[in-house]
């Protein structure tokens, strides 16, 4: 029977200090320090459950203008602030990438030669003393820090999370830059329409300054239906040059959408008439908002702070480290290389904050008013979300309202267009009658036209309040809590 060889001196040295340090591990001090925030969730939003009518990734070709949909994958392709989203998500990568590298074994090589003078009445004796020698060193140099506390764990869930919602807010400036360019698209072909209206209203207030300009040289009239007429007629022209200003404007803006400093000549203007309408869901449900990139960004960035908060605790516990060296060290390069100057260390290493004045504590409160402020913002999100996806619901159903009511009043205006123009070529009316009534029905085609462009702009900013056609993907968001399907655990 062999006996069990006691531990040598130096390992129950080790072992010792070792079980002191866990002791006062234990003894860290903690206590009321956590996030107190809560995520907001369905219920309090009065969300039902259900699925909704979720917009294509492509939706804008829904509108049916091939022009359009050439422009959308135009600024997509080449729009500069894109760009910064993606390099904000390499670099989020890049981060995540060395977190991973933190909790596995580091290994470096080291090769010195130095030439040094030995002084003749310090620790070393003759010959050595007094002379001049040459150093030499070559050796590998490994460190493993064992992450017992979690403290690489929680620095990977935070560069995760970092990552992720760097990828989701990139996704959001996708959907934000593709909504902006159809609304820059449906600007252009309102002013352009606005811009032939004015035109034409021009025309007719001209010709009615004729009418009544020969009226009064008869003594039909007076001044001051001339002068109102030549007033009108003024405030016509000053909006004609408004509205090609603002053409010019919505060319340079659809321009910048796409990156360019100016709109090819070969894009010919749109006309609203040409775009078909959106398909919209009649009813908000608790699914919606797993589509949504920016929820999904402040969602994850709890997650990073999270794991913040655990980096910050496992600092109150001991760092284990595994350290060694492989190599050789001699006096004079010449013997570098022979057995003789062959070293090699290896042991473990224990190190534990004992009197930090209060500055882990600090550091894992600031961690946690974090945990709280990321929770916050996505309340705050959410809440932004769902107003803004209501307001949109609400100007969707008012202002097809509108549009009904408005075709009434634009079909009896144009009927009475049209009996005026009926009596004049029977003799039973003046031309100037039948100028007068073409006014109402031009007022109610620029109320068509005004209401036409509001109904496509609250169609598109429902359709990009309900994600812009954004689908979560594996590296983005994973299933979770009933509330949001994007809600990483």
């Amino acid at each position: 029977m062999t006996s069990q060889r006691p531990p040598r001196p130096a390992a129950r040295g080790l072992l010792a200090a070792a079980l002191v340090l866990l002791a006062l591990a234990g003894c860290a001090d903690t206590q009321g320090i956590r996030p107190q925030a809560r995520l907001t969730d369905a219920a309090a939003l009065g969300l039902p459950a259900g699925q909704d009518l979720a917009p294509a990734p492509d939706w804008w070709r829904a509108l049916g203008d091939a022009q359009l949909d050439s422009l959308v994958l135009q600024a997509l392709e080449g729009n500069p602030n894109l760009r910064v989203a993606a390099a904000r998500v390499a670099k989020a990568r890049a981060g995540e990438l060395a977190a991973r590298a933190a909790s596995l074994p580091q290994v470096g090589g080291a090769a010195d030669l130095n030439r040094q003078s030995f002084s003749s009445h310090y620790i070393y004796p003759p010959p050595l003393g007094g002379t001049v020698q040459t150093l030499a060193n070559l050796q590998l140099n490994g460190g493993w820090e064992l992450d017992f506390f979690g403290k690489h764990a929680g620095a990977l869930d935070a560069a995760i999370g970092q990552t992720r919602a760097a990828q989701a807010q990139a996704d959001a400036a996708r959907v934000l830059l593709a909504a902006n360019v159809v609304r820059a698209y449906v600007q252009w072909a309102h002013v352009n329409e606005l811009h032939q209206l004015a035109e034409r209203t021009l025309a007719q207030r001209q010709q009615m300054t004729q009418l009544v300009q020969q009226r009064t040289q008869a003594g039909l009239d007076n001044q001051v239906s001339l002068r109102q007429n030549e007033s009108s007629r003024a405030d016509t022209r000053t909006s004609l040059a408004a509205l090609a200003q603002q053409q010019q404007a919505a060319r340079q803006a659809l321009a910048a959408l796409l990156g360019q400093p100016r709109l090819a000549d070969a894009v010919a203007a749109p006309r609203l008439a040409q775009l078909k309408t959106l398909a919209v869901p009649a009813e908000l449900h608790a699914d919606w908002l797993a589509r949504r990139a920016d929820i999904s960004a402040a969602r994850w960035r709890v997650e990073a702070a999270r794991g913040e908060v655990q980096v910050a605790r496992a600092q109150f516990y001991p760092n284990i480290n595994l350290a060694g060296f492989l190599g050789f060290q001699s006096l004079g390069f010449d013997n570098l290389l022979k057995g003789g100057s062959f070293q090699w260390g290896v042991g473990p290493a224990l190190r534990l904050p004992i009197f930090e004045a209060g500055k882990l504590r600090a550091h894992l409160s600031a961690s946690s008013a974090e945990v709280d402020a990321a929770i916050e913002s996505y309340n705050a999100a959410v809440i932004d979300a769902v107003r803004e996806a209501h307001d949109q619901a609400h100007a969707v159903q008012s202002l097809a309202r509108q549009q009904a009511e408005q075709a009434q009043a634009q079909a009896a205006a144009e009927a009475a267009w049209d009996l005026a123009r009926q009596r004049y070529q029977a003799g039973l009316g003046t031309y100037l009658q039948v100028l007068g009534a073409e006014t109402a029905v031009l007022a109610q085609r620029r109320q068509q036209l005004d209401l036409a462009a509001q109904a496509l702009g609250a169609q598109i900013g429902l359709t990009q309040a309900m994600g812009g056609g954004w689908q979560p993907s594996a590296t983005v968001s994973r299933p979770g809590a009933t509330m949001v399907s994007v809600a990483p655990h």
